[in-house]
């Protein structure tokens, strides 16, 4: 584990960011963009109170996000809490969408970790097809890389054939080096995916610190020839923020980031703005927020 302190220049970052969101999208463009967007969604709900009942709605709204238009994309995942797992696997069986489970204590991280890896094999045994694991920030930030190292490590170990998404909750960091030293960490120590945040810690995902987690993503891919998945999650909520940040991928990672496959958005309140938008572009008609489900 080599986990060096890359200086990060958080003027470029800043004004980089401004040149991003400062690009027009033509209208071919715009619906194209707001199509990836909904097929890289991942829906969720992570409540005290997330009934069976909730997640089913949730699951047929993964499925069918609105029954007028039929060829309005399904999104990529649902993701629940392992004990609603094996109830989205089989409301879900037959489609392309994956389930995924937080584990790991989520959103704390503030267990042993003992109970941490039972959580992960529990989700994993119930069906889970992705896990979201949380980093510990208390050891990262006194200094015990090895400690987080060791832990991303065995949980990836435990996940088995499911992939392993690693949690950083950047909120908690506290500066953009941390956030670089932080994802380096997490893909040397086996990450599929880095993710931003639980959507618990505010602020969750802002565009200077997915900037710099997409480079720390090229510049490994450079290095090792390892492609890693990125997911924003907590603080999306329109569609003019998402495709600002499909064009940051484009622009640093290149199209072959733009799939599914490696680029998600975690933001469930997003999607109901991304079906407006993709509703008027489809038909010349806007619909009301309040038209579409909010579970």
């Amino acid at each position: 584990m080599i986990i060096d302190r890359i200086p990060i220049d958080a003027v470029g970052v800043h004004e980089r960011v401004e040149r991003i969101c400062s690009r027009s999208i033509k209208k071919e463009s715009k619906l194209q963009a707001l199509d990836l967007a909904l097929r890289m969604m991942d829906l969720t709900t992570l409540e005290g109170s997330d009934s069976e009942g909730k997640v089913r709605q949730l699951c047929n709204k993964a499925l069918h996000p609105y029954t007028e238009l039929p060829d309005i994309p399904s999104v990529a995942a649902v993701c629940v809490y392992p004990n609603r797992v094996k109830l989205a696997k089989h409301i879900l069986k037959g489609s392309n969408i994956h389930v995924a489970s937080v584990a790991t204590a989520f959103p704390s991280g503030m267990s042993s970790f003992e109970i941490k890896l039972d959580d992960v094999r529990y989700a994993v045994e119930e069906g889970a097809d992705e896990i979201d694991m949380v980093i510990s920030r208390g050891a990262f930030l006194s200094g015990d890389y090895a400690l987080v190292y060791d832990e991303i490590a065995q949980t990836k170990e435990a996940c088995g054939d499911a992939h392993l998404k690693v949690i950083l909750e950047t909120g908690e960091l506290g500066s953009l080096e941390h956030v670089r030293m932080a994802s380096d960490l997490a893909m040397q120590a086996g990450a599929d995916f880095i993710k931003t945040s639980t959507g618990k810690i505010q602020p969750a995902a802002t565009m200077p610190v997915v900037l710099v987690m997409l480079q720390a993503i090229r510049d490994f891919y450079f290095e090792t020839g390892k492609t890693i998945g990125m997911k924003p999650a907590g603080g999306i909520r329109s569609s003019k923020q998402a495709i600002q940040y499909l064009v940051m991928v484009k622009e640093i990672l290149g199209e072959k980031w733009l799939t599914p496959d490696l680029f998600r958005f975690g933001a469930s309140s997003l999607a109901n703005d991304v079906l407006m938008q993709w509703v008027k572009e489809k038909t010349g008609r806007y619909q009301s927020l309040n038209y579409f489900s909010n579970d």
